[in-house]
């Protein structure tokens, strides 16, 4: 478990993109300054850790969870973050969903189409078993006729 911020740290490649994200095209960024900003991100990840296992200790919960954190935003005092964070809960939400409802629509087509499979099998072996008896039935007529 991470104590200190040293601890924590981030790939400079994550915060690399954050930071250009951030700023304006054409403004560079000092290795130094990058530094900086992704220690003050880990001070930040840890921080707010710490708040929103506090709201899930008095739930008595040991797993933290989407309402913990933005507890500990407001806690924090990150209102202003706080409408926007739901905003982008309720995007991942609903691509989880989404994902969700494909997969299991994924896994009803291939079990449709097994089932297809397997009622095609079932009817090819029927149809050579009648195939068997037809020409059983007419070996047996023929000789019977010969007879």
């Amino acid at each position: 478990m991470a104590e200190r911020p040293e601890d924590l740290n981030l790939p400079n490649a994550v915060i690399t993109r954050i930071i250009k994200e951030a700023l304006p095209e054409g403004v560079n960024i000092s290795k130094e300054a990058r530094s900086a900003i992704s220690r003050a991100a880990s001070v930040f990840v840890l921080y707010a850790t710490s708040c929103a296992n506090n709201f899930a200790m008095k739930g008595k919960r040991k797993t933290l969870n989407a309402s913990d954190v933005l507890s500990a935003m407001e806690e924090m005092e990150f209102q202003r973050f706080v409408t926007p964070l739901k905003e982008a809960l309720e995007a991942y939400r609903r691509e989880q969903k989404g994902k969700k409802e494909a997969s299991e629509q994924k896994k009803k087509d291939k079990d449709k189409k097994t089932d297809s499979e397997e009622q095609d099998k079932n009817r090819d072996e029927d149809n050579e078993e009648d195939e068997e008896r037809l020409e059983e039935e007419e070996q047996n007529e023929e000789e019977e006729v010969d007879n």
